[in-house]
């Protein structure tokens, strides 16, 4: 543009003035017709640029700026027509007039603000389907609420005979209350010496064992964290779970900082075994979200935000995650903890026997559960109920066998679990069994375990 602008200034001005620093030669002098007569000068009028360029508005565009250059040479122009009708004469005015006015078009082209070009520069908005925002969103409130939980050994260097605390293990957790309560799995702090728990913000905290559940897999902690830090997660119902329906899954797998993972519901009143007692947790939660080491002690959420589980195990012949995820349900978990949180353990009633294997009995040919031991001192001894014992003769003698409790039909320890887990301590129970040929019902008060009155 800068030797656009030179060019016009020196095609502009006059052969023959003396400002000018060429000069035509004089065989190629000739005389030029007026550019534009006075008559049609009047009516012609250089109309401005249709063009809007991004500029500030107190600048003067490149458009008006030439126009203005071009209306003043002509009217020079045609001013000297009166002196010289048959050639263009600019006065020496008119050239500096004209180089300044070209040097500063040329200058503008460096000094023009090109912020307001940016108005062409579209960004395209990140677009979210409605499913997906709300996930986010699920995810940004109930993150605060999930922490991350260290379980550290005592072992002894071989070498140096040092004591030294090294993790043996890890795995998540969430806030229980404001108090600062927090609710794991069992398996995930046994055989600890030392708990560390890890917050959102990355601030971690000295945790204490309040109480624990073995045959549930539960256990409580409590941390002395400022009550600001402490964000309880939303508590559900699970009695209302239907299958197919949305869950969500945030832990700590492998040790990666909070992790989402999402599925449905794939399977409801399922049955697995505790990972410290080996006693059957009922009215497990089936789901197909992605749980891996780390995620135990999670929390289970619906659409809407709410703790409907806790995560506990899966079903992995590989040892990786098979797509079969299990929760224990909340309406389970909600007793527990309140009873931790109070006594620090939990007062689940007994009947003081010990039973055969399931498939003990099936081989007999009876449905029901085989009493082993009935200890004299125990609820079901008290009572009379009768275990299996031998003769003089070292003959086998069948004990008594539990077909129900309360009139609820028992064919396993399974339900007869699940029977006494709807039962307190103190409550008096109906116990039928089959003694020798023919069936008894005897009445028995239901009593804590003896480590726990």
């Amino acid at each position: 543009m800068a030797a656009y602008s030179l060019l016009s200034t020196l095609f502009l001005q006059s052969p023959s003035s003396p400002s000018s620093p060429f000069s035509r030669s004089p065989n190629r002098i000739t005389k030029l017709p007026p550019l534009l007569s006075p008559s049609l000068s009047s009516t012609l009028k250089v109309k401005p640029s249709s063009f809007v360029y991004p500029t500030n508005s107190n600048k003067l565009s490149l458009s008006s700026l030439h126009n203005l250059i071009f209306n003043k040479t002509q009217s020079n122009s045609f001013n000297n027509n009166n002196s010289n009708s048959n050639c263009v004469r600019p006065s020496a005015l008119d050239s500096i007039f004209l180089l300044c006015a070209s040097l500063a078009l040329s200058f503008s082209f460096f000094l023009t603000d090109v912020g307001p070009a940016s108005a062409f520069v579209v960004t395209t908005p990140r677009k979210l389907q409605s499913d997906e925002l709300a996930t986010v969103r699920l995810f940004q409130e109930n993150t605060p609420s999930v922490v991350y939980i260290t379980n550290l050994a005592v072992r002894q260097d071989a070498f140096t005979l040092d004591v030294l605390e090294v993790p043996q293990g890890s795995g998540s957790g969430f806030v229980w209350d404001k108090d600062g309560h927090i609710v794991t799995n069992y398996h995930v702090i046994r055989g600890a010496s030392d708990l560390k728990v890890t917050l959102a913000d990355q601030s971690t905290y000295d945790a204490k064992v309040v109480g624990f559940d073995q045959d549930k897999d539960v256990a409580v902690l409590h941390v002395d964290a400022p009550k600001d830090k402490l964000r309880p997660i939303p508590i559900g119902i699970s009695a209302d779970l239907l299958v197919g329906q949305k869950v969500f899954a945030i832990g700590n797998p492998f040790g990666l900082d909070h992790t989402l993972t999402t599925g449905v519901i794939s399977g409801l009143r399922r049955e697995i075994s505790s990972a410290a007692t080996g006693r059957p947790i009922q009215d497990v939660i089936q789901t197909d979200a992605a749980i891996n080491p780390g995620n135990s002690g999670g929390p289970l959420l619906d659409s809407s935000g709410n703790l409907i589980g806790i995560n506990t195990a899966i079903y992995s012949p590989s040892g990786a995650s098979s797509g079969v995820g299990f929760s224990i349900p909340v309406d389970t978990v909600g007793g527990i903890v309140d009873q931790l949180v109070k006594y620090g353990k939990v007062t689940r009633p007994i009947l003081g026997i010990k039973f055969a294997p399931d498939q003990s009995v099936e081989q007999l040919g009876v449905s029901g559960v085989l009493v082993l031991d009935a200890p004299a001192n125990g609820p079901a001894g008290k009572a009379g109920l009768q275990p299996t014992k031998r003769d003089a003769y070292g003959r086998l003698i069948l004990g008594d066998i539990i077909t129900s409790v309360n009139g609820k039909k028992v064919t396993s320890g399974s339900d007869l679990y699940r029977i006494l887990d709807q039962c307190k301590v103190g409550d008096e129970v109906t116990v039928e069994v089959l003694r020798g040929d023919h069936k008894e019902k005897i009445s028995v008060i239901l009593e804590p375990k003896p480590d726990e009155s």
